[in-house]
């Protein structure tokens, strides 16, 4: 996913808010578990988020999802997030987090095996 961030997304230092990373992140992680599990899944848990450098206003970001482990009923998906500066095109990794999905049925109630 390749996302920009704008000034309603930034904080009053001019960086990311920390909860705008993880909504994209969770997003990313959803779009890799569903297209894995060609179903419904859900974030049960995120894990480990490590916010290693600033993502400044105007920055491209970039976020790659990977589905790490497999389970009977759950997946671990692991997110970067990639801060490219426009200008420049230098890229450097800014955060990185796990996050943990579970298929459910069509009510989003059961989980199903994946």
């Amino acid at each position: 996913m390749t996302e920009i961030v704008f000034p309603d997304h930034s904080n009053h230092l001019g960086t990311l808010f920390g909860g705008q990373a993880l909504a994209w992140m969770d997003k990313a992680a959803f779009i890799a578990a569903s297209r894995h599990a060609r179903r419904t899944v859900v974030t049960a848990r995120s894990a480990r988020i490590d916010f290693s450098a600033p993502v400044p206003t105007g920055s491209i970001v970039e976020l790659v999802a990977r589905v790490v482990e497999v389970g009977r009923t759950s997946m671990q998906v692991e997110v970067e997030l990639h801060c490219e500066d426009l200008p420049s095109g230098t890229s450097r990794l800014a955060t990185r987090g796990r996050f943990r999905m579970v298929a459910v049925d069509g009510e989003g109630g059961r989980w199903k095996y994946v």
